[in-house]
């Protein structure tokens, strides 16, 4: 653990967010799907509305709703320079609560994002800002947690400022495997010329000795590992990695700090092949390419070993918790020849991308430009255009930006053109993407690689209710709610009105349900007429009417 990190933080300024034990379904770092995990998520005993807690004095600086991510988050700027983020929120608390609801009336939108000055929304160490919830992308009730600095925007580890207290951890982690890699086309290791998973040993010490490498040429070594607490009950991520090669460190990381910038670099940490294969986390201990992935510390060698004759060497890695819980393994290599009895995973492909520079590919009416650091390796690549669609490899090689897709169709009609989008082919299932039209020209910009085609959404949106009100007397319902989806586009917008005014419905994308809440105080005494009218991303549209009564 590094002593400067420890001695940058103030350990007793933040108190819990919650007032209940802290127990952590995901900490800091921890791999997530193209990113690294911002911050803690706090369990809440499997349920929503605990109170949630200013950490410190401070003001509200953003309140963000959205149907994704953090859904809704309050985001609180400290006197010392740090800010305090809490994420899927059932809602906020008094009147913080009630100017969000009067900005959505008066943006007449669920999503919204306010931001405020230093003396607009102030709020003291542990006042209630709001109430747990499970809203935007998490998967069950809890509260997400962060520390950012509040000028860069980095994320911190809560742990840097003391919330270790809050935690027991006596428990090492657990590394479940470690793979070493031939790292060029001649090298082999243990007869193989592809990556190979050793046997771990338990030492009467507390240490693993992985099976002896034998091997020539480039390698480099990949592990899957998580680490438990006494308290939580989770596999979660490992704060520190560090291999050393003859003693000498070569290859490490820990998570203190780091930007949402870098975030997609967890692709090029982890084997991103046999993740998207088996669901399987490796994460490489070296860089074939350099990347800019602020946390890892590395030697000239960027973790490549070179198998050398004459030259018994051990390497060693070890993972470490936050509580400096460490686990070691020991891992003898030596050089041989010995000609490769499993050979090369056989690659069918027609091109060959170089990382650094731009690649355009063209067949018939579709095309894909790569701009230069599109991907982190050279690689092997499939391209083809068979039945219209469009053949972009597979999404077993990570893009780290934004390349395009460009289609031309000369032979739709106009208003056919007006519901088409460029979509990915997922199994039976296509997804959108936005998508600009000009002319017979379609483009998009998309991060995976796989299968591509144009497709033509003429189906509107569906609206349902799952009990019927159209003539019936509804005194005793606080809300009112009703399913909406769409098969192919997707959903674009979502309006509800009251007797020709606009309510307030928020959406829930986990459950494709809109909720209206009859407390806003939009509801008329007697008869009422709700209307609520559904967009698709290509602009088919389906309108819901009813009316109902209510005392």
């Amino acid at each position: 653990m590094s002593a400067i990190s420890q001695a940058e933080y103030p350990k007793d300024y933040f108190r819990s967010p919650l007032d209940i034990p802290m127990q952590l379904s995901g900490n800091f770092g921890e791999l997530r799907p193209n990113h690294f995990h911002a911050g803690f998520d706090f369990k809440t005993q499997q349920k929503e509305g605990l109170s949630v807690y200013a950490v410190a004095d401070g003001y509200i600086s953003r309140i963000k709703i959205s149907t994704f991510g953090n859904g809704k988050a309050i985001y609180i700027n400290h006197p010392n320079g740090y800010t305090s983020v809490y994420g899927h929120l059932q809602m906020a608390n008094g009147d913080i609560e009630q100017y969000i609801k009067n900005t959505h009336y008066k943006e007449k939108n669920f999503e919204i994002e306010m931001f405020f000055k230093p003396d607009e929304m102030l709020v003291k160490k542990g006042q209630i800002i709001g109430f747990s919830g499970n809203t935007g992308s998490s998967e069950g009730p809890h509260l997400h947690f962060e520390f950012r600095d509040s000028k860069t925007e980095f994320v911190i580890n809560p742990m840097l400022f003391g919330y270790d207290k809050f935690s027991k951890d006596s428990k090492k982690p657990t590394v479940s495997s470690v793979y070493v890699y031939p790292l060029n086309a001649n090298t082999t290791v243990n007869r193989a010329q592809r990556p190979v998973l050793l046997n771990l040993s338990l030492q009467k010490d507390g240490t693993y000795l992985a099976d002896k490498v034998v091997a020539n040429g480039l390698v480099g070594f990949g592990i899957s590992t998580y680490d438990t607490d006494d308290v939580s009950f989770n596999n979660n991520g490992v704060y520190k990695v560090q291999s050393f090669y003859n003693g000498k460190p070569n290859f490490g990381y820990e998570f203190n700090t780091y930007s949402f910038d870098e975030m997609r670099y967890i692709n090029a940490l982890v084997d991103y092949s046999r993740y998207k294969k088996m669901q399987q986390r490796v994460q490489k201990l070296f860089m074939k390419n350099p990347y800019n992935l602020s946390i890892i510390k590395t030697d000239e060698t960027k973790g490549v070993l070179q198998v050398s004759p004459n030259l018994a060497s051990i390497y060693r890695i070890e993972v470490s918790d936050f509580f400096g819980n460490k686990r070691t393994i020991a891992i003898p290599i030596q050089y041989d020849t010995m000609p490769a009895v499993i050979s090369k995973e056989p690659l069918q492909s027609n091109y060959f991308i170089k990382a650094n520079k731009d690649s355009n590919f063209a067949l018939a009416n579709m095309s894909v430009f790569f701009p230069a650091g599109t991907f982190y390796d050279d690689f092997e690549f499939n391209f083809a255009v068979k039945n219209d669609t469009l053949f972009l490899h597979e999404d077993t090689v990570p893009a780290h930006t934004n390349f395009t897709i460009t289609m031309e169709d000369t032979k739709s009609p106009e208003a056919q053109k007006e519901k088409m989008f460029i979509g990915r082919i997922e199994g039976n299932k296509i997804s959108y993407n936005p998508t600009y039209r000009k002319g017979n020209i379609f483009t998009t910009k998309v991060k995976t690689l796989g299968k591509y085609t144009l497709a033509t959404d003429t189906v509107a949106p569906r609206i349902s209710i799952a009990s019927p009100i159209e003539g019936k007397w509804i005194s005793g319902q606080k809300t009112i709610q009703v399913s909406i989806s769409d098969e192919l586009s997707g959903i674009k917008s979502y309006n509800g009105y009251l007797n020709g005014n606009w309510i307030l419905m928020e959406y829930d994308n986990k459950t494709k349900k809109l909720t209206h809440f009859f407390g806003d105080g939009i509801v008329a005494e007697g008869a009422n007429d709700l209307k609520v009218v559904v967009i698709d991303n290509v602009g088919n549209s389906t309108t819901f009417e009813t009316r109902f009564f209510r005392k």
